[in-house]
């Protein structure tokens, strides 16, 4: 290579939902970032349709939120294999979900990019990857890759099911085939059904038909056992005749704006590192898109990873910490693909299939069954392995009322700088102790609970701590209770871990 200079911190491949989260997320913590994508510009075209409580916390917690909210349209529902949830109940600070196309999302993650100071270099393609010691030759293609080959500290692949970064770093990415080929265009009808049709089952398959904006319609059909083979086109035709099949009526379909093809084949990368490379979004998981998670665990991704790689760059903690990135979210994203696997069953046509949705059906009518598949869906129930035994140790913290001295505030308002927090619920002279060599990386915010108990996922609740220690991810390292003695070689541990050693002096 003839230039080695170190250009740029970590070079993002993928402009989607995924890699412009973790831009937002490195450009907080003061980390370079190049975003590079393969496209000419962006597309407009959107699979996904919303966001889930999960996503909004954390978006909330970097203050971002409110821009969503504005273009979206709240629902207290989801569902699984099209059987309704009540997410009214969950508990979370946003118990819905948010209605708002992928395409609005992708607009609204990459203004807020932009305004964090990075944009995205279209048409510049990864072709090439060679790791050193000290960083990574990226080598790209298209017309903004005139020029010696980008230089990072990191290559992170956020570029889709067929990521070419993940085959360049020879990850593998084993799971199971394809078993249906669903289809899906937004068009306009000349003879709409009077009320939104939602997956509706047929003896050839099931369709969905629901207007997302004034004029035009998503249509969505899956035939079981119709394998669309490789590199088989995906037109506006073979959608109106899959819908003539299933349905027995096109509604006057026509004008379509785009038309797109999916199967239910589910994979997962092996490793999400490389040394130097590293995966996320669809790029390390794929799966069929049942209850709308696919976009919601990648930007989730994005936010575990995003500030241990720039606290590895700023060489506050061990390299070892990336580590955990695999450790925390392979399992998560494999639960996923888990429930989409059974998802995907559920809509195979049949009278034993119609039974067992019967069955499935008249079960989600308890709570305790639908919070169990609410917080699996929407990722409320996500805990991650933590040393500490306390309840709220490795789960998402609690979004409660807090009494500082500058008055009331939220615990997601404290996250809004992506740092991490030690909240001093007590006073405690020993806290601040144990906190001094961590003072440079680690927020310390003394307060008091404004409420008495708080609440632990799926449906309980513990006293109010007397104080806990917060990743930026908005997990919690570490937490000890009102009453008993402060384990502060506990403490000091879990910021050791996290945050790495403590500084000299």
């Amino acid at each position: 290579m003839s230039d080695t200079r170190t250009n740029t911190d970590v070079v993002i491949a993928g402009a989607g939902p995924t890699g412009l989260m973790l831009a937002c997320e490195l450009r907080l913590a003061g980390v370079d970032v190049v975003i590079v994508d393969r496209l000419p510009e962006r597309t407009g075209e959107s699979r996904a349709g919303g966001l889930h409580a999960r996503t909004m916390e954390v978006l909330d917690q970097r203050g971002g939120l409110d821009r969503f909210m504005r273009a979206g349209t709240q629902r207290p529902i989801g569902h699984f294999s099209g059987l309704w949830l009540d997410f009214d109940g969950l508990e979370s600070t946003y118990p819905r979900s948010l209605a708002l196309m992928q395409s609005a999302v992708e607009r609204l993650l990459e203004e807020w990019a932009e305004d964090l100071g990075t944009h995205v270099r279209w048409s510049s393609e990864v072709t090439g990857i060679r790791q050193d010691a000290s960083g990574i030759d990226i080598e790209t293609s298209g017309p903004r890759a005139a020029g010696p080959p980008l230089r990072a500290r990191y290559l992170v692949g956020c570029d889709g099911g067929r990521s070419t970064v993940r085959k360049l770093a020879g990850i593998g990415f084993p799971g199971t085939p394809a078993t249906l080929t669903a289809l899906l265009g937004d068009v306009e009808l000349a003879d709409p059904p009077a009320e939104p049709l939602f997956m509706q089952r047929r003896a050839g398959g099931d369709f969905s038909v629901f207007a997302w904006e004034p004029g035009w319609y998503r249509v969505i059909t899956t035939e079981h056992d119709r394998v669309a083979g490789k590199g088989e086109p995906v037109t506006f035709e073979g959608l109106r005749e899959s819908l003539l099949r299933i349905a027995g009526t096109d509604f006057g379909m026509h004008s379509p704006r785009w038309v797109s093809g999916f199967g239910d084949a589910a994979r997962q990368a092996d490793r999400y590192r490389n040394g130097r490379v590293l995966l996320a979004g669809d790029a390390a998981h794929i799966h069929f898109p049942a209850g709308g998670q696919g976009l919601n665990l990648g930007v989730q991704d994005a936010v575990n990873l995003g500030w241990k790689l720039a606290s590895v760059i700023r060489g506050r903690t061990p390299e070892t910490l990336l580590d955990s990135y695999h450790s925390e979210r392979h399992p998560v994203a494999a639960r996923v693909l888990h429930n989409t696997r059974a998802q995907s069953a559920l809509t195979r046509p049949g009278p034993q299939t119609d039974a067992l949705r019967d069955v499935l059906g008249s079960l989600i009518a308890y709570d305790d069954v639908n919070r169990h598949l609410g917080g699996m869906i929407t990722a409320l129930d996500v805990r991650y392995p933590a040393a500490d035994g306390h309840p709220l140790a490795g789960r998402r913290v609690p979004d409660v009322e807090l009494k500082t001295g500058d008055g009331l505030t939220r615990v997601f308002e404290l996250l809004r700088t992506a740092r991490p927090v030690l909240l001093d619920l007590c006073g405690s002279p020993r806290l601040a102790a144990a906190f001094a060599g961590w003072a440079d990386r680690v927020d310390l915010v003394e307060a008091r609970s404004a409420v008495e108990r708080w609440p632990v996922w799926p449906a309980d609740e513990s006293p109010a701590p007397a104080a806990l220690l917060v990743r930026p991810d908005g997990h919690v390292a570490w937490a000890s209770d009102a009453g008993a003695t402060l384990d502060t070689a506990a403490l000091r541990t879990a910021l050791t871990t996290w945050f790495g050693p403590a500084a000299a002096g």
